[in-house]
């Protein structure tokens, strides 16, 4: 079980979705995830729907914007209303990413920090200002990015690493996001992981991508996962425990049931691991 109590797989869940989902959610999604961004002051409608799951299922919020890398102040009205949105529906994670998305205004993608010991401190102090606000840890995930910046003091996992102990946050990992950027940068994806922090591991995320002509895959989440990255969460679920699992679909959405079977194949890989992990499990993070 993650240290924020949650467990079982989970599915993102979208507006198009909502309609089908009222007509029965499918047995093997234990909870949802949302982008509180697209949630936080919605009244109407979209309020009761919302209101109709969280009522029934545990969420997470997955944030898009608090640009934890970035050159602004932190958005901390953002997360005032963040948090009180998560405390209207019971929500106990709140995950964002390892990036930087602003400058003079939103720049509506997730670009990749320089791996600087400046940055370190600059993005942790951000995370624990995050953190003393909402106050709980907060799961950091590892992005993809597509251009490596210029400066690099260290490299990806220990840039992770050491912003993970100085902020004293916890870590969203991210299994797609860890072989598109093994592929496009060549490197051993089992190997990285493994110098991960992953005592402080309390979720996953799974999805596709897209393989551009050249060859460069492009983070999508716009088809289904790849057994690569199916084996590549078995080794996760080896290491780290079968903990909360989210798929990500965020375009090209095909039927629930569709949806299902991969949830549902989560679930699966989960129960594999269960007894094993339970015979001799890591210490959690206090």
């Amino acid at each position: 079980m993650s240290p924020t109590g949650l467990s079982g797989a989970g599915l993102g869940f979208r507006r198009e979705l909502i309609p089908d989902l009222k007509s029965g959610v499918p047995e093997c999604v234990d909870f949802f995830e949302l982008a509180p961004e697209n949630w936080v002051g919605m009244g109407g409608r979209s309020a009761k729907d919302l209101r109709h799951f969280t009522e029934r299922y545990p969420f997470v919020c997955h944030g898009l914007s608090l640009d934890l890398g970035g050159p602004r102040p932190l958005d901390t009205a953002l997360l005032r209303k963040i948090k009180g949105f998560m405390r209207t529906h019971g929500m106990t994670l709140y995950t964002e990413h390892l990036s930087w998305c602003g400058d003079d205004g939103h720049l509506y993608d997730l670009l990749p920090i320089p791996c600087t010991a400046d940055a370190v401190k600059w993005v942790a102090g951000r995370i624990r200002q995050a953190q003393d606000l909402l106050e709980m840890r907060i799961g950091i995930e590892n992005a993809s990015y597509y251009v490596a910046p210029p400066g690099a003091e260290m490299n990806e996992v220990e840039f992770i690493r050491a912003v993970i102990e100085e902020a004293d946050c916890l870590l969203h990992l991210d299994v797609n996001n860890m072989y598109v950027n093994s592929r496009n940068f060549g490197f051993d994806p089992l190997a990285f992981m493994a110098a991960l922090p992953l005592e402080r591991t309390c979720y996953l995320h799974m999805a596709g991508h897209y393989v551009e002509p050249d060859g460069i895959l492009v983070d999508t989440h716009g088809a289904g996962v790849i057994d690569p990255v199916w084996q590549l969460l078995d080794a996760a679920y080896a290491r780290v425990g079968p903990l909360p699992t989210c798929l990500e679909r965020d375009f090209n959405i095909p039927a629930l049931d569709e949806l299902a079977r991969e949830v549902g194949q989560i679930a699966a890989a989960q129960a594999r691991f269960t007894l094993t992990f339970m015979v001799s499990k890591p210490t959690p993070v206090p």
